[in-house]
């Protein structure tokens, strides 16, 4: 299913709706709401590292924000059963994000890439960074000995995770960015010109004022709620765990051929 070369827009279009990276995605509707739900109701763990106040307590105004920027069905009767994201806004998004990736070769920018889900989009991540040092840039190599309750802050194929036994963790929170930002400055070194990430990796860095794009299902609605805000300048709409992790190979083809980077 992969293809081999970089794809046209419609080309990816039909790719992402066929292995279900959008379209009709894997997770259900019911889902979605209640996790909307949660961070309506404050529940920092959906707030993904970002400081939301009270202004998101009505989960319709949710809804309607991932409805306009995901493409999830915008009816609050609608509770259970399929839902989709819009592959069409998923591409918008990857120009938008190819925008800001060009920008940071063009100026040689310091630049740092983190994943919460790296079972999925480590190599995404690892991929675009690769292709940003080719272009000059200065891919951030992060202080060793960080921690948190959850585990190590450790660094793979230049993009953060979090380590927990041995095992690369999937986490949603901002904490493992907050360790490396707080080390970063404690040790006078520059902080990034730009954060390439998801989940709280990328909010957090995008709360503590560094330009910050990211990837997020479509029930995680607070990385569109800042993008919404302007607090995170692109939030890229998808599926961020499917079948396979080639299945994104295509999509990171197209972003690096619009970025001006392969």
């Amino acid at each position: 299913m992969p293809i081999p070369r970089i794809p046209t827009r419609s080309e990816l279009v039909e790719h992402l709706v066929k292995t279900r990276i959008a379209g009709q995605v894997a997770t259900p509707r019911e889902n979605n709401l209640a996790h909307y739900r949660q961070l309506a109701n404050g529940v920092r763990n959906f707030w993904l590292g970002l400081e939301l106040g009270d202004r998101w307590a009505d989960e319709q105004d949710v809804l309607a924000v991932m409805a306009e920027r995901v493409g999830v069905n915008d009816d609050p009767e609608y509770r259970y059963g399929q839902d989709t994201i819009d592959p069409e806004l998923t591409v918008d998004a990857l120009d938008r994000m190819a925008a800001r990736l060009r920008k940071a070769a063009d100026g040689h920018q310091r630049v740092l890439f983190a994943t919460g889900h790296p079972g999925g989009l480590l190599d995404v991540h690892r991929t675009v960074a690769g292709a940003l040092r080719t272009a000059g840039c200065d891919i951030v190599v992060i202080p060793d000995g960080l921690q948190t309750e959850e585990g190590y802050v450790m660094q793979f194929a230049d993009v953060a995770v979090l380590e927990h036994g041995a095992t690369l963790w999937h986490t949603h929170s901002g904490e493992p960015m907050r360790q490396i930002l707080t080390a970063l400055e404690r040790t006078a070194r520059d902080l990034p010109d730009l954060v390439v990430a998801d989940h709280g990796w990328a909010g957090y860095a995008a709360q503590h004022g560094v330009d910050s794009v990211g990837y997020a299902d479509c029930n995680d609605p607070a990385l569109f709620l800042a993008e919404s805000e302007g607090t995170l300048q692109v939030a890229v709409p998808l599926d961020d765990h499917v079948v396979s992790p080639r299945y994104y190979d295509p999509m990171v083809a197209y972003l690096l051929a619009e970025a001006g980077l392969r």
